[in-house]
């Protein structure tokens, strides 16, 4: 996994491309969680990929859909609400491309009772096309797995 600072040409992030990746981070899990696919797919490239450790690897706006519309048919077939809480985000960029990494809490709301399923990380490479920040790619390591069928 490549770590902040390890890749050759970045810099810290200047406060308006740090607020521009944050909120690319916060359009993600938002509509991850409401169940928009489109708009989880519109967070990526064309060509993007999305490598989860419990549901595999996701390249391109179809599969990344496909990855968004599990999530959201388990959340429905369930009754659950599922919450992704992002936090200490660190972002670094050199020119059109960047980098960031997070840390993610995922919660899961069931039958009136919520809990952690599990905290991890967001590990994200990024490319700013036509001035907006979007994910080229997106791994999620997490800290243990967690008995959820998606």
């Amino acid at each position: 996994m490549t770590r902040l600072g390890e890749i050759a040409g970045m810099q810290p992030a200047s406060m308006e491309d740090w607020f521009e990746v944050h909120n690319l981070f916060i359009r993600y899990t938002t509509a991850l969680d409401r169940g928009d696919a489109d708009a989880v797919a519109e967070c990526f490239t064309e060509d993007g990929l999305v490598v989860s450790p419990l549901l595999g690897d996701f390249r391109g706006h179809q599969d990344i859909r496909a990855f968004a519309e599990r999530t959201a048919r388990a959340s429905r077939e369930r009754g659950a609400q599922f919450r992704h809480a992002v936090s200490n985000l660190a972002a670094s960029v050199d020119g059109e491309r960047g980098h960031a990494t997070c840390y993610l809490l995922e919660y899961m709301t069931e039958n009136g009772e919520a809990k952690l399923l599990t905290p991890g990380e967001y590990d994200c490479d990024l490319v700013r096309v036509s001035g907006k920040w979007l994910f080229s790619e997106r791994r999620i390591t997490l800290d243990q797995s967690f008995p959820i069928q998606l």
